[in-house]
């Protein structure tokens, strides 16, 4: 017994030494740029693949070839880094940092398809390091000499950090900029080089670890979601910009991970993701984190969302109407396009009512898009109900999760709120992927038809236009209404709002439970769209597409997220038959959208204009 616990502490301490060095470079660019840097686990995994290219080319069994082959990786993806914060990253630093974060999933999809095109496919296999090949006896259990190695490793990284910046000029430099990096600027102090040289050094961290990961994993396409995931709630548990809070959150992450491999297996999923739950329920900023002051960038209060006028509602009505006579002209398969389309834009306005008046960004709104399409399936498949009241459940369903999820996620706010609704969406994702005999797990809940007067393509086309228009019209009555304006009021200023006798608590919290009810009805609508329902419905990539949507539409415009969900799904429909590297394409359309257009395409379009008649004014 005590050798297996031994050795399961051991296993914890190497995996967390693994994540603190990736999670302790990510830490350290939101410290001081402010950027959630969405593209740190591509980093991750260039340091693992230029690691194996390295290694292979200076020779893999002497001691040199294989560390000289690691830190040189680590260096290179640190001048990557550098590129990176150059050529995108410095062109939006005035930018929303949502639109940040969008630039930066953009970089992820381009490196993505560059790894593919320079790697291929197939996995690469690193060698194991010279020196380290062998194990060591510990209670009658071995252990490889590898594992040990990392454990040292970990605490020799916090240590050098800790003296970089403690005993040196550009440690203290990160540290003031941390707290306040525009009193830094009014210093005196060359901001642009400060950013890249700090962008270069947690790049490179990442790197680093990326390339320590070969002998004990292969390098794949997929490492760099599936670290990143786990790497934002290391940062997010143990406080944003806090190096040592990253140590101990990676710390007790990686103990617990291992444990609960034995003690609770069916958890392991979410483990991690329950503890960030628990910790931030507790301590809203993390184990070691402070309260957010002096990082504002732009407006402290956002533009206001204005109703249309009178063109733009005729010009709506005149894209409605153009919907409505789509399938009269059309092929089959572009009507089943536009139904999917139409679903996505509830999605995505559902998401923007949140986001939009009431400030609160969800990384994990994909979790009432999957209730809602379970609650359907469920009452097909259990209850034996027709289409009409499933569609009814199906909302009924995601609005009590998004009541229970939303009453702890509105006591936080900014990243600490969005990575929360991440939490709760992974844990709904891991409940419908374990409970095999209610969901099907991975397999599905299959057979999920409409009923027989809407079972051909145009019927259930414009069953899914009526409903989806009602609703996207019902929540932009509700952006102006009295509920909306208290909304817009907790957004800007909660004291004031506070003040003045609004219940900024209640009213977000009415917010997100509106906004859950309404994913819902389009999880509904896609399950019998679709005629089947999985898991991967409320998975990360699901959530990340209606934030995509949003983000691309512009949050502060109440028609953004119907031209965001058009353009993004449309774009990567198109992308996708041009060519097999569709995700570079489409990350680079992206990141150009974002330089250009930093407050999204309807949301630049509406300044632009604002500009032009200004000046036709002048004249």
């Amino acid at each position: 017994m005590v050798d297996l616990i031994l050795t399961q502490t051991l296993n914890g301490l190497a995996s967390a030494s693994s994540l603190f060095l990736v999670a302790s470079g990510l830490s350290i660019i939101f410290g001081v740029t402010r950027i959630v840097n969405f593209a740190h686990g591509s980093l991750y995994m260039l340091g693992a693949y230029l690691g194996w290219t390295l290694v292979e080319w200076l020779g893999p069994a002497s001691p040199l070839g294989f560390w000289g082959g690691v830190l040189l990786a680590a260096l290179l993806v640190a001048g990557i880094g550098v590129l990176i914060e150059i050529a995108i990253l410095r062109r939006i630093y005035q930018a929303p940092e949502l639109f940040q974060l969008l630039a930066t999933f953009g970089v992820v999809l381009m490196i993505q398809d560059i790894a593919l095109a320079i790697w291929g496919p197939e996995d690469k296999l690193g060698p194991r390091a010279p020196g380290f090949k062998s194990f060591v006896i510990l209670f009658d259990s071995r252990f490889p000499t590898y594992e040990l190695l990392l454990i040292v490793i970990g605490p020799a990284v916090l240590a050098l950090l800790w003296f970089l910046f403690q005993k040196t000029r550009w440690g203290t430099l990160v540290r003031a900029a941390t707290q306040d990096r525009e009193m830094v600027g009014a210093l005196g102090v060359n901001q642009r080089l400060l950013f890249t040289s700090v962008f270069a050094f947690g790049a490179g961290l990442a790197g680093l670890g990326g390339a320590l990961q070969l002998p004990r994993e292969a390098a794949t396409l997929h490492m760099d979601l599936s670290m990143i995931a786990e790497v934002f709630v290391v940062v997010v548990v143990g406080g944003l910009g806090s190096v040592t809070g990253a140590y101990l959150a990676a710390v007790l992450i990686g103990i617990l991970h291992a444990f609960g491999i034995l003690i609770f297996p069916k958890i392991t999923l979410v483990l991690v993701f329950l503890v960030m739950a628990v910790v931030l329920v507790v301590k809203p900023y993390g184990l070691l984190g402070k309260r957010p002051t002096g990082h504002a960038r732009g407006p402290a209060v956002e533009p206001l969302l204005r109703p249309a006028d009178g063109a733009t509602k005729l010009a709506g009505l005149a894209a409605l109407l153009l919907l409505v006579a789509v399938p009269l002209a059309t092929p089959d398969y572009l009507v089943l396009t536009l139904t999917e389309l139409l679903i996505f834009t509830l999605f995505a306005t559902s998401l923007h009512f949140m986001m939009g008046p009431g400030g609160m960004a969800s990384f994990g709104h994909a979790a009432y898009f999957g209730l809602g399409a379970y609650g359907a399936a469920l009452a097909v498949k259990w209850l034996g109900a027709p289409m009409e009241p499933a569609l009814l459940f199906a909302p009924f369903l995601a609005g009590i999760a998004g009541v229970v999820f939303g009453w702890f996620c509105v006591r936080l706010s900014g990243v600490y709120l969005a990575m929360l609704t991440l939490a709760f969406a992974q844990i709904a994702w891991a409940t419908a992927f374990q409970w095999v005999e209610l969901t099907g797990g991975d397999n599905g809940i299959l057979g999920v038809w409409p009923s027989s007067w809407a079972v051909s393509k145009t019927a259930f086309y414009y069953l899914a236009l009526g409903i989806c228009a009602a609703c996207v019209l019902l929540l932009r009555v509700m952006v102006f209404s009295p509920l909306g304006y208290a909304l817009r009021a907790s957004r800007d200023n909660p004291l004031r709002a506070e003040a003045i006798g609004i219940d900024t608590m209640r009213v977000q919290w009415a917010a997100f439970a509106i906004a859950a009810f309404a994913a819902g009805i389009a999880g509904g609508l896609f399950a019998f769209f679709k005629g089947s329902v999985f898991p991967t419905y409320m998975a990360i990539p699901r959530s990340v597409d209606a934030l995509l949507m949003v983000l691309l539409g512009g949050v502060q415009t109440v028609s953004g997220p119907i031209v965001g969900a058009f353009a993004y799904a449309g774009l990567s429909e198109q992308l996708a038959k041009l060519t097999m590297y569709w995700r570079f394409a489409l990350g680079l359309a992206i990141v150009l959208l974002v330089v250009l257009f930093p407050r999204g395409l309807v949301g630049g379009f509406l300044a632009w204009r604002e500009r032009f008649g200004a000046a036709e004014g002048a004249r």
